[in-house]
């Protein structure tokens, strides 16, 4: 008879309630702690879930919910004859993809070039000063840009001298997502970065040390130790970004954009936001946001099973 075999018939079989019972009282602590998180995601996360059935009617606030005329799937129709549809759409994944392009690797460089550093004063002086940008409100940052990207601004002579002659960055719509995805990068190098210097931190020493006895340099040990060291983590994150490859945010967009940037400024989420709270178009705007959300999960469930089948890494 096997070891566990032998447990098996030693040890009762513990039901599901007997199991969490024993588990609650022996980690107390952590289930008190835990439920504050527990109330915050059942309030601002699934009891407001109950608006999506205002997709599939004509909402009326004197109505409710349950007295507003259904109207079925004629919001969403409405989304996809709109002559915003394709521009939405384009602009929404071109910025996504875009960021995904840039935004993505460029934490991953930074901490694997923080990882390189012998110097442990001048490695923290660095990553504080990465850090700083992320606690810059949102506000502050577009105020910047346009100060930097006004007709008499920095970026603005700059770019003039290279031969722009089209006025203030800031006001060009060939401009907009340079600008929007710069400055995101800017601001958010730092932050993203730590994930990838923890699990850097992570990796065993002795593999590079192995790695140095078998004759390999610095780069050699960064392509065959590092990278896939914290290649399980890269993933995750892929994924979770994929997730939000519809998501790009509204309170940076209508802060940056004008009529005169719509073309390649106006998204998915700052059109909800002006036919929802500006139009008062309750039931319109929650049939796109509907829609925005199904894609989104759609991509990270597909991103997750190709990659669970590729390399045996997933979040579920």
């Amino acid at each position: 008879m096997s070891k566990k075999e032998t447990i098996e018939r030693v040890a009762p079989k513990l039901t599901l309630g007997q199991t969490l019972k024993k588990d609650l009282k022996a980690h107390w602590e952590l289930y008190v702690m835990f439920i504050p998180v527990m109330i915050y995601f059942i309030v601002f996360n699934y009891l407001p879930m109950a608006g999506i059935i205002m997709a599939f009617e004509k909402y009326s606030i004197k109505k409710g919910f349950f007295g507003s005329a259904w109207v079925g799937v004629a919001n969403f129709q409405r989304f996809f004859a709109s002559p915003y549809f394709w521009r939405l759409m384009r602009n929404t994944l071109l910025i996504s993809f875009y960021g995904l392009l840039f935004s993505f690797p460029f934490p991953i460089v930074f901490a694997l070039c923080l990882n390189e550093l012998t110097n442990a004063k001048f490695k923290k002086v660095v990553q504080t000063i990465s850090y700083l940008p992320y606690f810059i409100s949102v506000v502050v940052v577009v105020s910047i840009l346009y100060d930097f990207c006004k007709s008499n601004g920095l970026l603005t002579n700059l770019a003039a001298k290279f031969g722009w002659s089209g006025g203030a960055l800031i006001s060009a719509p060939e401009w907009f997502r340079t600008l929007f995805i710069g400055s995101n990068m800017w601001q958010h190098l730092g932050y993203n970065s730590i994930i990838f210097i923890s699990a850097l931190a992570a990796i065993d020493p002795t593999l590079y040390e192995a790695a140095r006895i078998d004759g390999a340099n610095r780069w050699q040990q960064t392509i065959h130790v590092t990278l896939p060291g914290i290649s399980s983590t890269i993933v995750v994150l892929l994924i979770l970004r994929l997730g939000q490859i519809m998501g790009v945010g509204y309170e940076k967009v209508i802060l940056m954009y004008s009529p005169a940037t719509y073309e390649t400024a106006d998204v998915i989420s700052s059109y909800t936001y002006r036919v929802g709270l500006q139009d008062t178009d309750y039931s319109y705007s929650t049939a796109i946001n509907l829609f925005n959300s199904l894609i989104n999960l759609i991509v990270m469930t597909t991103a997750n099973k190709i990659s669970a089948m590729i390399n045996n890494t997933s979040l579920f």
